[in-house]
């Protein structure tokens, strides 16, 4: 407690502080939107999403060397994790919908065969130039103590607009949660909180890529 108060106060550095509230503010909307996830038994596709960011990362990286630019700029590649994830939840439910297939093998079969995809996007980048100097090994086990003050700002932002959204969704979350047949016959969305829970575990997901890594988060 001593060091983070310390941290927070600027006293261990510029640097460091931005990187432990970052990392707060991380933890605090993960914890509040994990929650949600939880309680409505989803707690597996978590693991769908986070490994489904992988190929978007890469083609991300992949596009913006295309296009003359660096290929590291980190609200580029949140967005291309972002739209790999959300095609992942897509599939995880058409699967469940279209198929025989139980939820855990419909999780089962995205997680690895996105997984699967990112690793081979990542080799062939290796193979392009400058491709070793990337850096996108961070996003698999997270590089905490390696962000610059710009991307901890803008994780810390992200972190704070998940934790709100949290915060104004709290009543139709919890009813959900808990009695989704009361929430329903009260008027509440059900679909509509469901989808929103899930927009929040992706969103928590793609914004912790830079610190804890797809493997952990």
């Amino acid at each position: 407690m001593a060091a983070f108060l310390a941290a927070a106060a600027f006293s261990g550095g510029y640097n460091t502080a931005l990187v432990t509230l970052g990392a707060a503010m991380l933890g605090a909307a993960a914890g509040a939107a994990g929650a949600f996830v939880f309680l409505r038994r989803r707690a597996l596709v978590s693991d769908a999403l986070s490994h489904a960011t992988l190929p978007g990362v890469a083609l991300a990286f992949m596009a913006m060397v295309a296009l003359g630019g660096e290929g590291r700029w980190l609200p580029g590649l949140l967005l291309g994790s972002a739209l790999s994830a959300a095609l992942g939840l897509l599939l995880v439910e058409a699967i469940i919908r279209r198929t025989r297939l139980s939820e855990d093998a419909a999780i089962g079969a995205v997680l690895s065969a996105f997984f699967g995809f990112g690793v081979v996007l990542l080799t062939l980048i290796q193979t392009m130039p400058g491709g070793r100097q990337a850096g996108l090994s961070g996003f698999l086990l997270g590089s905490t103590a390696g962000m610059l003050a710009d991307e901890a700002t803008l994780i810390a932002a992200m972190g704070a607009l998940a934790a709100g959204v949290v915060f104004a969704l709290r009543r139709p979350m919890t009813m959900t949660a808990f009695d989704p047949g009361f929430a329903a016959s009260v008027g509440v969305n059900v679909r509509a909180v469901d989808l929103a829970i899930m927009g929040l575990a992706l969103g928590v997901t793609v914004i912790g890529l830079k610190v804890v890594g797809l493997i952990l988060i």
